[in-house]
């Protein structure tokens, strides 16, 4: 590991533990030549996940865009932001422990939908609105009607 100080080749580690809930290793290192101390982490190389839109086009996964429209979705509703990073954080890694690099972008909507079922009933409604496509009102209240019955 390159020092930042000196850009010496060797360093010895002083310190190792787990970091980001386990997903990184964070070391603490010294530089053999000038002896500071600098920080790394390692973590393991995830192969890109490439999402297969409707129209059939294919593009890599962006966790900003789950995390847009849960946004959207929970907009005034009492829900902490930190709990939309735990949902989409949780979702990524659903995606990732499949074998399949395509995902198309409906698993990933159902995916969305029964979190936030689970998290909150209005922002669930505002999702599946945008996400399904409800055309008129009707099909909106069947939504309504299904989401009562399951209480």
């Amino acid at each position: 590991m390159k020092c930042p100080y000196c850009a010496f080749l060797e360093s010895k580690v002083v310190d190792s533990r787990p970091a980001d809930e386990g997903s990184s290793i964070r070391r603490r290192r010294e530089c053999l030549s000038c002896h500071k101390r600098f920080t790394t982490y390692e973590t393991m190389e995830s192969l890109p996940l490439m999402v297969i839109k409707k129209d059939g086009s294919r593009q890599s996964f962006d966790r900003g865009k789950v995390m847009g429209g849960l946004i959207r979705a929970c907009e005034k509703r009492p829900i902490s932001y930190q709990d939309l990073e735990k949902m989409v954080g949780e979702i990524e890694q659903v995606l990732q422990n499949q074998m399949d690099r395509e995902i198309s972008s409906s698993q990933i909507g159902e995916l969305v939908l029964e979190r936030l079922k689970k998290l909150d009933e209005v922002a669930y409604v505002r999702f599946a609105s945008v996400y399904q496509e409800f055309q008129d009102i009707d099909t909106f209240m069947a939504e309504l009607n299904k989401l009562k019955e399951n209480k």
